[in-house]
């Protein structure tokens, strides 16, 4: 008990948590200045495991319902501590909770052969489709969207993330493009219908390709929008764009050069790529243990300086960087409302445990983006200096232009 008390003391700079033992006991921690939640351990051992790997744990306890929030949420939770402790201010709450990271070059550098990708991607993407429906928007973007304001709707921001993306490609009619990581569909279709492209999206999920191949033909555009389940260290040929979206959080540190040199292989001499990914704040660490043991096995969430010292070595250049702060985080709180407010599917498709993981899961990614260390990158790459304008106004023209086309058929829909 004197070591739970030393880590909720210490995590907590503000607000107040009421810890009810399995015995009945009580005990409340906090300065009392914000939030106040009682919660209560259904065993003995849940404040041992909690103290031996609280990254892990925390989340582990929630899903196997031995750790009990009994008048808020787990959100709640996690924004006391999180956010009592943001990346930005460091301290001691962020060494205790860093417990249980994986330590040595060997492990962050784990090797993500193509054939483990494809059972690491199955075991998140090829989960069932309505599971899906009932939280993402209606195009099933699953990434950070981009909130030109923080009260538009999801289905907004999610269009405005396509059109941003889309003019960074600085993209002309006729243009081949290669989409990696193509996921639903949504981004292929979106260029060829804005931008009148051909785009070939590739895949490493069987039950993603089954939905994206279907849009196409649904669209009519099956001749010109393609999708394959391959792995892109296995394609061939030249493409005059490249677009990756949400997918660079599974190549693995150990990859990175590897993944720069094939895209350098794919891209034209005068291409562009655009590279949308979550990454880290300073320096990239270990994964985090839940997410990686339950959600998104073989991850790992790169640095910009990580991201620039493998892209240099192959000499693609890095001619536009965008941080995306608090994007995500936005993202994720309407994921989150949209899972809760869908509790009962959930449940009756899986279990009620899975919920809980689901759930800890999105709230852990919202406290992540507002407190923790962790964010989005676009980062524009060409092989010549030439490729793009010498400004940047291109891509503030053709993100108008591009909502504007996207906006006409969606209304008349």
């Amino acid at each position: 008990m004197a070591l739970i008390s030393r880590l909720i003391g210490t995590l907590l700079t503000r607000g107040r948590i009421t810890l009810v033992q399995s015995d009945g006991s009580r005990e409340t921690y906090g300065p009392g200045d914000g939030k106040e939640l009682t919660v209560r351990f259904a065993d003995k051992r849940v404040a041992f495991d909690l103290v031996r790997n609280p990254r892990l744990n925390i989340g582990e306890t929630y899903m196997d319902g031995r750790l009990i929030i009994e008048d808020g949420t787990i959100l709640d939770l996690l924004e006391l501590i999180t956010g009592a402790n943001p990346w930005e201010q460091g301290g001691e709450g962020r060494s205790l909770m860093r417990k249980g990271k994986i330590k040595g070059l060997k492990k962050l550098l784990r090797r993500n052969k193509p054939a483990k990708s494809r059972r690491n991607v199955a075991h998140h993407y090829d989960l069932k489709d309505e599971l899906y429906e009932l939280f993402l928007d209606g195009d099933r973007q699953y990434s950070c969207a981009y909130f030109t304001d923080p009260a538009n709707s999801l289905e907004q921001a999610q269009a405005d993330k396509k059109a941003h993306i889309a003019a960074k490609l600085h993209l002309k009619p006729g243009m081949r493009v290669l989409d990696i990581g193509s996921g639903w569909g949504g981004t292929a279709l979106y260029l060829n219908r804005v931008a009148d492209v051909d785009v070939l999206g590739i895949t490493l999920s069987e039950e993603q390709l089954k939905v994206a191949r279907r849009r196409a033909e649904e669209a009519g555009v099956a001749d010109r929008v393609k999708f394959e389940l391959i792995d892109y260290r296995h394609l061939e040929g030249s493409f005059d764009r490249i677009v990756s979206i949400g997918m660079f959080e599974h190549v693995g540190a150990a990859h990175y050069e590897e993944f720069y040199a094939k895209c350098r292989e794919l891209l034209a001499e005068d291409g562009v790529m655009l590279l949308h990914t979550i990454g880290k704040l300073g320096q990239a660490g270990a994964p985090d243990p839940f997410t990686d043991k339950w959600v998104f096995p073989g991850y790992h969430l790169p640095s910009l300086s990580q991201m620039s010292a493998a892209s240099e070595k192959v000499r693609l250049i890095a001619s536009d960087v965008e941080m995306l702060r608090l994007h995500y985080a936005y993202t994720l709180r309407h994921w989150l409302e949209r899972a809760t407010q869908a509790r009962d599917q959930i449940v009756a498709m899986y279990d009620e445990r899975f919920f809980r993981m689901w759930e800890f899961y999105l709230a852990g990614g919202i406290v992540m983006f507002e407190s923790g260390a962790a964010c989005n990158y676009q980062v524009q790459y060409i092989r010549d200096r030439h490729a793009v304008p010498i400004t940047r106004d291109y891509m503030f023209e053709a993100e108008e232009r591009y909502r504007r086309a996207d906006a006409a058929p969606r209304k008349a829909a």
